[in-house]
């Protein structure tokens, strides 16, 4: 299917705000830009212009169209999400247990539905609706092992248009009936779903072993000889979610020094390299992801859901070796496909391990730091002229309780954290993608 045509001219005057650098790294000075009163201009679906009113409608071009935005708004970036299952969306909320038990219970009956191309394709198209409802527009998100959930999560991508990054989920060792395929049919219908695929629009294949534990050494190598071959795809996987997963890969691979190791052995670390949780991890392991380049992707609510740990943010941003950090919603063991209601989460499991994120380091876990964790930030994640076109209008007052709370804010910092902690859907007033918008929330606000 074609792209869609690209999109006239047009701006919107309203408070916009944008990541501009690494608060983690640079500080929380300088590192952001926000307009109380700014014009963004966009055109062929790329952002063209973008700063104060006053400097940027000098620059724009006669007859463009300007729509001001509600008082009560906020533009932003699309956020990133990292890390998500588009096919274990009918489980998200199932009643508890452990990691390991998860997958049995819930996890592969949800992903062996998948195999039905019907299904899967009435699975993609609710997955980004509710994304995109929920002012999410760059995803990564790991299919199933069938070629056709492949084929079902790209084809509603591109037919939105959508910043996306997927792939077919390898398994040749305890897995179940139905979900287990070998080394060489994984690298031979990845390869081929590379080629169907890969780069068509805005759309990325990922190489996509489930975990360690589910794969050989020789289905490992197969994935590492395949990224070799296509080093501008990616490769996502798991990492260290609990610690029962951690003690299996310790027996299954005796030799691997670690379980980072285990993923460098086959050559599967690097840029373009990202890991879902990361929470058990040594020094020797944060060392090797950060001098490797291989980023971490961040799943509060599924860690908590799940018991399975609290993420390190002193070590895994530690000034001497910092690792690239993005955010993943990780549906279905996370509990939301909210950005905002996930940052919320981030905090409060910053704060168990005796560390405050910042509102300012917040808002840059889900935009431009999610987009340099996945290595597109050249493309996506800031309001920046030649950026392409993918934001979010936030309603500050979207519900009553957080309407009050923004009334009494001092300041853009103390209005993101109340979005962080009392925000989610209902806080998304419209997203726009490519320069079209998307999706429009009902104007009645909720209670």
């Amino acid at each position: 299917m074609p792209r869609s045509p690209p999109t006239p001219s047009f701006a919107l005057r309203g408070a916009l705000l944008t990541s501009i650098g690494d608060p983690f790294r640079d500080g929380l000075e300088g590192t952001r830009r926000y307009e109380g009163d700014g014009l963004l201009v966009v055109a062929g679906g790329v952002i063209v212009d973008a700063g104060p009113y006053v400097a940027v409608r000098r620059r724009l071009p006669p007859g463009t169209p300007v729509e001001r935005l509600p008082r009560s708004t906020l533009l932003v970036p699309g956020f990133v999400d990292c890390h998500v299952h588009y096919a274990q969306l009918p489980v998200v909320a199932s009643h508890g247990t452990q990691l390991l038990d998860w997958l049995d219970r819930y996890t592969f009956p949800a992903e062996r539905a998948a195999a039905e191309p019907r299904h899967a394709r009435r699975l993609a198209s609710a997955f980004f609706d509710a994304t995109l409802a929920a002012g999410t527009t760059t995803v990564a998100s790991f299919c199933t092992v069938h070629p056709g959930s492949v084929d079902a999560f790209f084809g509603e991508a591109r037919r939105r248009d959508v910043r996306a990054i997927g792939g077919k989920v390898l398994m040749d060792r305890h897995a179940p009936r139905g979900l287990a395929d070998t080394a060489q049919r994984g690298y031979d219908e990845s390869k081929a779903l590379i080629a169907r695929w890969h780069g068509r629009g805005r759309l990325g294949y990922a190489i996509t072993p489930r975990f360690a534990p589910t794969s050989s050494p020789a289905q490992l190598a197969a994935a590492g000889a395949l990224w070799r071959e296509h080093p501008d795809c990616w490769v996502q996987s798991h990492l260290s979610e609990s610690r029962q997963e951690v003690d299996r890969v310790r027996k299954l691979f005796p030799r691997a020094r670690d379980y980072v190791d285990v993923y460098a052995r086959a050559g599967l670390l690097g840029r373009r390299a990202i890991y879902g949780h990361g929470l058990h991890l040594s020094e020797r392991e944060f060392a090797v992801l950060h001098a490797s380049g291989t980023a971490l992707a961040h799943c509060p609510t599924s860690n908590l859901f799940l018991g399975s740990g609290l993420f390190a943010w002193p070590r895994a941003k530690m000034p001497a070796r910092p690792v690239r950090v993005g955010l993943g919603t990780d549906v279905g063991g996370g509990t939301s496909l909210s950005l905002l209601a996930t940052l919320g989460e981030a905090y409060k499991v910053a704060q168990l391990g005796g560390t405050s994120l910042a509102p300012a380091q917040l808002f840059h876990l889900a935009t431009r730091g999610g987009a340099q964790a996945l290595d597109l930030d050249a493309h996506v994640g800031s309001l920046l002229p030649g950026m392409e076109a993918d934001f979010v209008e936030l309603d500050c007052e979207a519900t009553p309780l957080l309407a009050q709370r923004v009334r009494h804010a001092e300041g853009i910092d103390d209005v993101l954290f109340a979005l962080a902690v009392l925000g989610d859907e209902r806080a998304v007033a419209a997203t726009w993608v490519a320069g079209r918008c998307v999706h429009r929330r009902a104007a009645a606000r909720q209670a």
